[in-house]
């Protein structure tokens, strides 16, 4: 190689090493200003999170005190926003709703329980032993937010740090030692975390709610993994023999899960344990071009429902994917439509066939009801209904309340001024306002948010 070529080369590789180099700096650049801002950012969550406990704490003692409804039912509102205010906090922080799974669950459980105070203490006010129980959460609320606090005062003065997502995935396995953070603090919180009372209210954080049983079931024997299979089979009209066990699922439902292959796709059926009752159907068989309407397959999932047993169900709401229609049905007991009875049937528009069902609603929550007359007439339950509101229809409902509960409703469905439809629920007992949802409508079916 010329002296001149060897020259030339070796420049442009300087260069080239220079280039590369420049480009590592800013790179370890970049990634510290990263790691800056993110660490700016877990700082001001643990901060929000802090100053949000402090505040919640504040909003539950003044509530203990409270003796007029009007401000009683303000300061639980406040307790509520600070309890959701915390909750996102925990959010924003590294594995926080791991690491804080007690404190997150306090707040869940605080904040929804002010919120049902709120509204109780504006129809028939705060008993004494729903202000005992705020006496235990605000106690509560103070150890937590002193804990806190001590944290973040640690966290001011540079004795702990805040850890990026690595550093905490590390930590967690056991990867890390030696180093002193404030993810690794909260181990501490949780250890000595506050007793918290119980419970008792209209709610889904309930202490009454543990351990619920199902209502269609009460009184029905257990089957065998044999029987489960046959009632599996008659379900859909299929032989015993193709179904194989693949699943034995507990909690509310314990069920057997059988899998069979059907018409090119795999059958899943589960079968409680208890009443050998069908709790969930899942096909995934390719479906065809749809050549049902959607009236038709309303009637073959009414007609499915009938020959296997079920009382008088009424469709409420429908989705539509274009191949398979799921169609929502609760129970009707008179004229009364119990939305709490609740099943789901999916039928291939293809075909006709039942490639999807659930009945966890309805094996939850149908019985024989004693249900009291209304008391709140319809027309005077319309009075109720805003007077922007074009009311469109009216059906006599059974909602579920926050817990277990059922409330007798008037059903308004309405028209809006901008032509959208809500749903008004009017307690038939009271006269009150009970639930508002919106219905978002398209050629797909209906939400109900």
């Amino acid at each position: 190689m010329k002296r001149k070529t060897r020259v030339l080369t070796a420049a442009f590789l300087t260069a080239a090493f220079a280039v590369t180099a420049g480009f590592a700096v800013q790179g370890h650049v970049r990634a510290a200003r990263y790691q800056a801002v993110l660490s700016a950012g877990y700082q001001h969550a643990f901060a929000e999170l802090t100053t949000a406990v402090s505040e919640l704490d504040t909003a539950l003692q003044k509530g203990v005190y409270a003796a007029t409804p009007g401000l009683f039912s303000s300061l639980c509102t406040q307790a509520y926003g600070k309890a959701l205010s915390a909750q996102a906090a925990i959010g924003e922080l590294p594995y926080g709703n791991v690491e804080l799974e007690q404190t997150a669950a306090f707040l869940a459980k605080t904040g929804d329980y002010a919120m049902y105070l709120s509204r109780s203490a504006a129809g028939d006010g705060c008993t004494q032993e729903e202000r005992d129980t705020l006496r235990g959460l605000s106690g509560a609320a103070s150890q937590l937010s002193s804990a806190l606090r001590d944290l973040q005062s640690d966290l001011n003065a540079g004795s702990l740090t805040l850890e990026s997502v690595e550093q905490a995935q590390a930590r967690l396995a056991g990867t890390q030692a030696g180093q002193v953070t404030a993810g690794s603090a909260f181990q501490t919180v949780e250890a000595d975390f506050p007793e918290v009372p119980s419970l008792v209210y209209d709610g889904p954080f309930s202490e009454h709610l543990t351990g619920r049983s199902p209502q269609y079931l009460a009184g029905k024997g257990t089957v065998t993994q044999d029987e489960a299979r046959a009632r599996a089979a008659a379900f859909l009209d299929l032989r015993p023999e193709i179904f194989e066990l693949t699943s034995q699922g507990e909690g509310e439902l314990p069920a057997w899960g059988f899998t069979a292959a059907v018409d090119g796709g795999e059958l899943y059926v589960e079968v409680t344990r208890q009443g050998g009752q069908v709790l969930e159907v899942l096909s995934s068989r390719p479906v065809d071009e749809a050549v049902l309407t959607r009236a038709e397959a309303l009637d073959m999932a009414s007609a499915f429902l009938k020959a296997r047993g079920f009382p008088a169900m009424k469709e409420s709401y429908f989705i539509d994917q274009g191949d398979v229609l799921t169609i929502h049905f609760a129970a009707l007991e008179g004229e009364v439509l119990c939305y709490p009875d609740l099943v789901k049937v999916a039928v291939a528009l293809d075909n006709g066939d039942v490639v999807g069902f659930e009945s966890a609603g309805f094996l939850m929550n149908h019985r024989t009801r004693q249900l009291s007359e209304a008391a709140i007439s319809e027309s005077a339950a319309s009075q109720v209904v805003g007077s922007s509101l074009e009311i469109l229809s009216h059906q006599l409902t059974l909602i579920p309340s926050g817990g277990e509960y059922e409330v007798l409703c008037h059903e308004f469905k309405c028209r809006t001024q901008e032509d959208t439809h809500v749903l008004i629920y009017v307690n038939a007992q009271t006269g009150q306002e009970e639930q508002i949802l919106l219905l978002l409508e398209d050629e797909s079916g209906t939400l109900a948010l």
